[in-house]
């Protein structure tokens, strides 16, 4: 077949308005299927979550966020517009337009978290870093090629842990060690900070008093230890782990003097992250996306696990399902009442990553 008719031929085909008509019906029926399957999600997640919205706008992206004690303000990591690291800003729960960022304003930041008594705000940065032109210039110029791979993560060995005041006034610097010094959060009483630290060349969790002092290392195995919360009586420690797979993430829970351990899920082709307490203390809940299929189409979303604490032993229960979006719905945690529920999500029109909320409704077993 001469090769100028085979051109004619496909152009006739595929330029025809049979062909366009056709291409329509199978666009639209693409787009009837993914709107009921959207419907029928936000059917099944109304049985746990009420009055779903959206918290962040203001920003290019937002996430990982946490609640004041109150309940009334939150914290969390967002894009400035036109710099290419996260940066800390707070913004009260009812007034997107109002976010402040408290941090620095330079390198990389993260794991914003409240003090216990809510005039401080515990977060990590790497604004110190000696060649933070270089690094910025590096970060653009990775941009400017189209980004990074997407959930890779960055362990700045210029990050420290930082306090300041809920404004960004009087910031102090808690860490000092050579490598990455991230991830931290406070002990309800407000005396002790878990985080994660490559201080001794592998990514493992530490305990030190709030004002630094006092390090122990609470975990040593190969691997990424990360993602560090207190249980609600301080006895216990949750987090995520990969130390079983290469970024296949598992959540394990340890007692806080390091002599008991408990894994809560198993690698059965899911990764399992981002794990965090009800105040209640009844159940955790926790991000997770199936792999055994590939990494095409594996939603990240939220479940819930019963748990049983009782003196030295931890126990996992009842698992339930919480979102059943298409979008990746992440790192979710619970208002200081436990009566609502914050996470970070792609749900939005534009599908950047913002931070949203709903009430929660699933009743506690007593």
């Amino acid at each position: 077949m001469p090769i100028r008719w085979l051109t004619s031929a496909i152009c006739i085909l595929f330029c025809s308005p049979l062909f366009a008509a056709e291409s329509d019906r199978q666009e639209t029926h693409e787009a009837t299927v993914e709107a009921a399957k959207t419907v029928e999600a936000a059917k099944k997640e109304t049985q746990y979550l009420g009055n779903i919205r959206q918290v962040t706008k203001k920003l290019p992206r937002a996430g990982e966020g946490y609640f004041s004690p109150d309940g009334t303000q939150i914290v969390y990591q967002a894009y400035p517009v036109g710099y290419p690291f996260y940066q800390i800003y707070t913004q009260p729960l009812d007034d997107e337009g109002k976010a402040l960022r408290i941090s620095p304003g330079r390198g990389r930041t993260t794991c914003a978290y409240f003090t216990p008594d809510g005039e401080k705000i515990l977060f990590a940065s790497s604004h110190t870093d000696p060649k933070i032109e270089e690094t910025e210039r590096k970060a653009r110029e990775l941009a400017a090629q189209g980004g990074r791979r997407r959930y890779q993560w960055d362990f700045d060995p210029h990050m420290d842990i930082y306090v300041s005041n809920v404004d960004g006034t009087d910031l102090k610097r808690l860490t000092d060690a050579d490598g990455y010094d991230a991830e931290g959060s406070y002990s309800s009483d407000g005396k002790q900070v878990v985080f994660t630290s490559t201080r001794d060349g592998d990514p493992d969790l530490y305990i030190m008093n709030s004002d630094g002092t006092d390090v122990r290392q609470l975990t040593n195995q190969p691997g990424y230890d990360g993602g560090p919360f207190f249980s609600p009586d301080d006895n216990w420690i949750i987090f995520r782990s990969d130390r079983q797979r290469e970024h296949m993430l598992q959540l394990f829970a340890i007692s806080v003097d390091g002599k008991t351990e408990v894994q809560l899920t198993k690698d059965l082709g899911t990764v399992n992250w981002a794990p965090y307490f009800h105040p209640s203390g009844k159940y955790i809940i926790w991000t997770r996306a199936d792999y055994s299929r590939g990494p095409r189409g594996a939603h990240f979303n939220l479940f819930t696990m019963d748990i049983e604490i009782t003196g030295k032993t931890f126990e996992g229960g009842e698992v339930r399902q919480i979102t059943f979006n298409s979008a990746a719905d992440v790192l979710p945690v619970f208002s200081p009442d436990g009566r609502k529920l914050m996470w970070t999500a792609t749900r939005s029109d534009g599908k950047s990553s913002q931070l949203w909320i709903a009430d929660w409704k699933r009743e506690t077993k007593s």
